[in-house]
């Protein structure tokens, strides 16, 4: 598998999914959320709209999958990340389980290309160097067939830690 780190905006990829930092109503709010729904269209909110009409929404650290809409990936996979609090209410396991969710449904859906952002890291509050040492450490350690995985990170700040844990 190869992994690839990119600063940019998450929008813009020709990936088979990107993944976005939901809420658990998934209804497009600030941020990477925000951006996707905004880029992506009505099809992504209806999509949504299906989602919670059939299950509620989606829980902390679950994941679901969506058309892309009017993006140029093929699928979105939206994953709630912890609020962060204090380190010891179960955030670490519960951000883990993101990353492993959205690996899960990739391969469920035979996708081969896969792009995280940082999840959790913006109003979300969870510390950017824990958060991508768990996103990496993830994805290292799944048992998964993709081909591609990219983080993209949309700041100076992210990009420089995914840079040093990186390498």
């Amino acid at each position: 598998m190869e992994i690839e780190l990119i600063r940019g905006d998450i929008t813009n990829l020709e990936v088979d999914v990107i993944v976005n930092a939901a809420n658990t109503e998934l209804r497009g709010g600030g941020g990477v959320d925000g951006a996707i729904h905004r880029a992506g269209g009505e099809e992504i909110a209806e999509a949504c709209d299906k989602i919670r009409e059939s299950q509620g929404g989606c829980p902390v650290g679950e994941a679901v999958i969506t058309t892309a809409g009017k993006l140029p990936a093929k699928f979105v996979v939206h994953t709630v990340g912890p609020v962060w609090q204090d380190g010891k209410s179960g955030e670490p396991a519960l951000l883990r389980n993101c990353y492993l969710n959205s690996l899960k449904l990739a391969v469920e859906n035979q996708l081969d290309s896969i792009a995280f952002p940082n999840i959790s890291t913006g109003v979300y509050g969870y510390p950017k160097r824990a958060a991508a040492e768990i996103a990496i450490q993830a994805v290292r350690t799944s048992d998964n067939t993709l081909k591609k995985v990219i983080y993209v990170c949309f700041d100076d700040e992210n990009f420089r830690i995914y840079q040093q844990l990186l390498n």
